[in-house]
């Protein structure tokens, strides 16, 4: 038997609003409080609620779109993000056009904001890590499109919703830190990705306040195939590494893979931190401890945001999101620098001894 498809009157009554409040949620979610709007939407998803968009044909009504831009669907991150901003642009009946320019370059994405404005387009989403230069340029020549930025750095003077990469890096070296760790390894992204200089830095700077200066760095290509290559180059620069940080969740799966074929285990283990909290992580050996960034959060909110900019384009919008530590068998602490100091405290002792 065919399952009844829900109605307006359906989700009003789910949500104990009126019809006419879920219309406006429907059209015109900027008049309705955020906390009645949640409610609407939670209602919507709870009862699978599709709008009818031959109807509003009928009226008289187009629905909008909006624009994402956004690297490879392929990747983890991307596919992610797009799969909650076209979810949520839904419940706000608006369409997605999503494009994946094959350069990221100010010629490639202007291209694709002038096919968006060819197709009426006046907000669009960019899911890409970009230069501040060039984010910057894209906005001031492009007046007449709503442009949100997801993956800028802090002073980019654009309007962004991004994760707070300080929190999140900063979070992974203290948790080695009080573990017991001293010698560092930072695996970082390409040098060419802002996002992935963005979470070196911040390494660096947690580890400065730290008072360590001898973290050996080396550049991957977020895949797991340069994690696992990248291993042995930390190792042989520095042997003694006792943690190693990762910039993304696919290379810190490399290095594992590295370090189980280097039987480096009991006192000889290597911890490793990733980042991202892929849906995989929890299945590595051993469960890997990374950071956890809410892109269906992310999605939501660029939506939300974006509607914003479009309807006044003067405001000025920047949000940081925050990330979580999930800490997981892939770090421990550090038993040989533990090691090293039982053995500094024995000297010690015996000094003290000899001088009595």
């Amino acid at each position: 038997m065919q399952r009844r498809l829900a109605t307006l009157e359906d989700v009003a009554r789910e949500a104990g609003v009126s019809q006419q409040t879920v219309s406006r949620v429907l059209n015109k979610p900027d008049v309705v409080s955020e906390r009645t709007r949640d409610k609407v939407i939670r209602a919507m998803q709870a009862l699978h609620y599709v709008p009818n968009r031959s109807a509003q044909l009928l009226a008289g009504k187009s629905a909008s779109s909006i624009g994402l831009i956004t690297a490879s669907l392929t990747l983890h991150a991307p596919s992610q993000i797009a799969a909650a901003v076209k979810s949520y642009a839904g419940l706000h009946q608006m369409e997605v056009s999503i494009a994946m320019p094959a350069q990221v370059d100010y010629p490639s994405l202007q291209a694709r904001l002038n096919e968006f404005r060819a197709q009426h387009i006046r907000g669009t989403i960019i899911s890409l890590p970009l230069e501040s230069s060039l984010a910057e340029q894209l906005v001031e020549e492009n007046p007449d499109i709503a442009c949100l930025f997801l993956d800028v750095s802090p002073e980019t003077d654009v309007c962004c919703v991004r994760f707070d990469h300080r929190d999140g890096c900063g979070a992974c070296v203290r948790h080695l830190w009080e573990s017991g760790h001293r010698e560092f390894g930072l695996l970082a992204g390409p040098e060419s990705s802002v996002s992935a200089r963005m979470r070196l830095s911040s390494w660096r700077e947690a580890l400065h306040w730290l008072g360590v200066s001898n973290a050996v760095t080396v550049f991957g290509d977020w895949s797991a195939a340069s994690g696992w290559n990248k291993t042995f180059e930390l190792l042989h620069q520095h042997p003694r590494i006792s943690a190693i940080v990762v910039a993304n969740d696919q290379m810190a799966l490399g290095v594992l893979s590295a370090l189980a074929q280097l039987n480096r285990t009991g006192s000889q283990a290597v911890s490793v931190t990733g980042y991202d909290d892929t849906a995989d992580s929890f299945y590595f050996q051993p469960p890997l401890t990374t950071v956890a960034q809410d892109f269906n959060v992310l999605g939501k909110r660029a939506v939300e945001l974006l509607i914003q900019l479009m309807a006044t384009p003067q405001k000025k919008i920047s949000e940081l999101l925050p990330t979580r530590l999930i800490i997981r068998e892939s770090t421990r602490p550090c038993k040989t620098e533990a090691g090293d100091e039982k053995t500094q405290l024995i000297t010690q002792l015996k000094a003290l001894v000899e001088k009595l």
